[in-house]
C-alpha cells in the first residue's frame, strides 16, 4: 500500500515544502493539495517547489476541476512540471466544489468532467485533444505522463471513473462503503473493456495517532461535514431510498443545515456540529497506530492500492512521526 499526504495551501508555502519534504524522509510517496483558487494559496506554483525539494515525492490536487482552468492550461501546466522533474504529478479531478461555488459558480456536469479528463490527459501526454471545438496538441511534450484520478461517489460518476479514469478517489475510509464504490468502479471498467485491477485505488481521510479518542474526533469531525456536503447533491439529485446511493452514506446528513466555506476542510468548523461520533469512527482513521493498522489491512484487502492521510488537526507531526515508525512499515 502507498501513502500520501494531502494538505492546504495556506501561507506560508514554504511551510507547505517543508512538511511535504517532511512527509517524503517518512516515507509517503504522494504529496496531495486542495486546489481551491480564493480559500487558499494557487498550488501548482507551490509542487514546482515541493518537486524541487523531494527525490521521488508524486504531486497533484485533491481534486482540482474543468472549470477553474482551461483544459490546455491545466495540461500544460502538469506536462511543464514533468518536464522539469521527470513525470512525478497525477491529476486529481472531480466536479469541482468549493473552486466553483465559493467564485458563484455551479460544478461541473459530470460529461464536461469526462471531456476534460480525456483531453487534459491526451494532451499532458503529448497527443493531440479537442477543446471547445479546436484541435490542440503541446509540440513541445516529449515522454509525457499524466495518471488522471478522479473523485466520486455518486453511481453516475463512479461509472465514469471506471470507464475512464487512471484511479479512484474517494474521499472516506468506511470499509463497507469503500467495497460497496470499489465494486461500482471495476464493474463499470468491465464493461467498458478495461482491465479493472488496472485502475489505482486510493482512499482518503483524516487520520488522528493518539489514545484520547474524544479529542481526536473532535479534531477530525470537519471530514464528516465536508463529506455531507458532497453527499447533499447525491441526495438532491436522487433521493433518499433510491437504491442508487447507499444509505450509509446518506442518512447522517438529515440534520444538516447548511455550510460556510469559509470554514472548509478545517477543524472547529461550526457547520459540522451534526455530524455523529459513528461517522466519524467510520469515515476517519483514529486510536493508537495499532488500530489503524488493523483498519488499513482491511482497506488493502479491498483493494485500496493507496491511503492519503488528510492532515488538517492538532496532531499531523506526532500522526506522521507514528506513520513513520508503526504504520508504513507495517503496510509497505
Amino acid at each position: 500500500m502507498d501513502f500520501g499526504i494531502v494538505l492546504q495551501t495556506d501561507p506560508p508555502a514554504s511551510a507547505v515544502v517543508d512538511r511535504m519534504r517532511r512527509a517524503e524522509d517518512a516515507g509517503f510517496t504522494y504529496g496531495w493539495t486542495f486546489d481551491s483558487a480564493v480559500l487558499w494559496q494557487e498550488p501548482f506554483v507551490i509542487y514546482s517547489r515541493v518537486l524541487e525539494h523531494t527525490e521521488r515525492l508524486i504531486v497533484g490536487p485533491m481534486v482540482t476541476n474543468p472549470g477553474t482552468r482551461t483544459w490546455e492550461v491545466t495540461a500544460s501546466t502538469f506536462a511543464t512540471l514533468n518536464d522539469m522533474y521527470g513525470n512525478r504529478t497525477v491529476c486529481g479531478i472531480g466536479r469541482g466544489d468549493s473552486a466553483m461555488r465559493v467564485a458563484g459558480r455551479k460544478p461541473n456536469t459530470l460529461a464536461r468532467l469526462g471531456e476534460a479528463m480525456h483531453s487534459i490527459k491526451e494532451l499532458a501526454e503529448g497527443r493531440e485533444a479537442t477543446v471547445d471545438g479546436n484541435t490542440l496538441r503541446l509540440p513541445w511534450v516529449r515522454g509525457g505522463s499524466l495518471p488522471v484520478w478522479t473523485a466520486a461517489y455518486g453511481p453516475k460518476a463512479l461509472a465514469l471513473t471506471g470507464r475512464q479514469a487512471d484511479g479512484f478517489i474517494l474521499q472516506l475510509a468506511d470499509p463497507y462503503l469503500t467495497e460497496w464504490m470499489v465494486k461500482a468502479v471495476r464493474d463499470a471498467a468491465a464493461e467498458a473493456g478495461r482491465d479493472p485491477d488496472a485502475v489505482t485505488i486510493c482512499v482518503a481521510a483524516p487520520a488522528y495517532v493518539g489514545d484520547d479518542l474524544a479529542h481526536a474526533r473532535e479534531q477530525c469531525r470537519w471530514f464528516g461535514g465536508m463529506v455531507g456536503n458532497h453527499v447533499a447533491d447525491l441526495v438532491t439529485r436522487y433521493g433518499q431510498g433510491s437504491g442508487l446511493v447507499p444509505p450509509e452514506l446518506t442518512e447522517y446528513i438529515k440534520a444538516r443545515e447548511g455550510y460556510d466555506y469559509a470554514h472548509h476542510g478545517r477543524t472547529g468548523n461550526p457547520d459540522t456540529a451534526f455530524v455523529p461520533d459513528e461517522i466519524v469512527d467510520r469515515f476517519c482513521l483514529l486510536g493508537p497506530a495499532g488500530a489503524q493498522i488493523e483498519k488499513l489491512k482491511q482497506l488493502r484487502d479491498l483493494g485500496v492500492d493507496q491511503f492519503a492521510l488528510y492532515a488538517m488537526h492538532d496532531g499531523v507531526e506526532s500522526t506522521i512521526e507514528a506513520y513513520e515508525k508503526e504504520v508504513i512499515p507495517a503496510l509497505s
